[in-house]
């Protein structure tokens, strides 16, 4: 297993790779532009992309003596990972309790839960 899967992000870092998969590659200043108010300093978020390169994260390019930092990792794997730790950090590794849980809450339509069920038996044939 890479070292990068093994890897918990903290929230800074979570909101870093997010605005680096919508908008990167990009450089350190843009990047502090596209947080909201109140934005963080230029130097924070240059820590926090050098803690993703460290981690195998985020990489860089050089464009004309400027660096570009771009997300070393896709999206999709990212979020499976993160879920996937969430599920166990939260619901004991169990996806019927989240799913309990949405229903508890009234998070989850009768109709998306039927959705979700023809899902589960398409895949199953």
């Amino acid at each position: 297993m890479a070292k990068k899967d093994k890897e918990q992000l903290t929230p800074k870092e979570e909101e870093l790779m997010r605005l680096l998969w919508e908008h990167g590659p990009i450089p350190i200043s843009k990047l502090v532009e596209l947080y909201p108010e109140p934005k963080p300093h230029f130097n924070t978020v240059s820590t926090v992309v050098r803690r993703l390169e460290a981690k195998g994260f985020v990489g860089h390019n050089d464009v004309g003596g400027a660096f570009h930092y771009f997300a070393a990792v896709e999206k999709e794997r990212f979020r499976s990972r993160s879920f996937g730790n969430f599920i166990k950090n939260y619901f004991g590794g169990s996806y019927y309790g989240a799913v309990s849980a949405l229903v508890a809450e009234e998070k989850i339509s009768p109709e998306e839960l039927k959705e979700l069920l023809r899902l589960v038996e398409q895949k199953g044939k």
